[in-house]
């Protein structure tokens, strides 16, 4: 168990580098084609970050992220930037066809739904429970919300990242193919996932 790491809500003031980096590692062949080159695409993710949409592991000390789970809620998530910040970060020219893979990774959650914008935790803290308390917290702001449901998608190259979340009581509900994806993103499926959040009394979304 990875005692000496401190689970808290919002990605501290000043970590915003790396996260982004921890996100690149995790999710860079999935976001090299709209984001990249690498360099650009981190630089990109820390600048349009919404830290309070994420949950953190803080390794002994609280200075350095360990592990990052975001989310999409009241409109936003943990990885942010819109039209316009796309255009003026690449040009219009490079811009266009960037948004339109972006266009294809939007996932907008349904009402009373939190949806999981992605978990990375550093190798050196894998295997020891940090990814568990992450969910753990994120099920927590879940319920706080009023949620009565957390989505996720896992792509079909991630297994272990699948049975982290079956751990964790998701459920498989549908597998889209997706081989037009394969040669640009690296993945040829992605499964949806859901798991249900226990209603609370006197919480509303935020």
């Amino acid at each position: 168990m990875d005692t000496g790491v401190r689970i808290r809500r919002g990605v501290p003031c000043g970590a915003e580098e790396q996260v982004a980096a921890m996100y690149w590692e995790a999710f860079g062949r999935k976001l090299g084609a709209a984001l990249g080159p690498p360099e650009r695409g981190r630089a990109f993710i820390a600048r349009h970050l919404h830290r309070d949409r994420g949950v953190v592991a803080l390794a002994p000390g609280g200075r350095h992220v360990v592990g990052v789970a975001g989310y999409r809620l009241g409109g936003r998530g943990l990885t942010g930037g819109g039209v316009r910040d796309v255009l003026t970060g690449y040009g219009h020219l490079r811009g266009l066809p960037r948004l339109a893979v972006l266009a294809l990774l939007e996932r907008t959650p349904r009402p009373g739904e939190l949806v999981m914008d992605g978990i990375a935790v550093e190798a050196s803290h894998r295997g020891m429970g940090t990814g568990s308390r992450l969910l753990a917290e994120i099920a927590a702001v879940a319920a706080e919300a009023g949620c009565s449901r957390i989505r996720l998608d896992v792509v079909d190259v991630n297994p272990r990242a699948r049975a982290l979340y079956e751990r964790h009581g998701f459920r498989a509900v549908r597998t889209e193919r997706t081989p037009y994806l394969k040669g640009l993103m690296g993945f040829g499926a992605v499964t949806t996932m859901h798991r249900a959040v226990p209603a609370r009394t006197g919480e509303g979304p935020r």
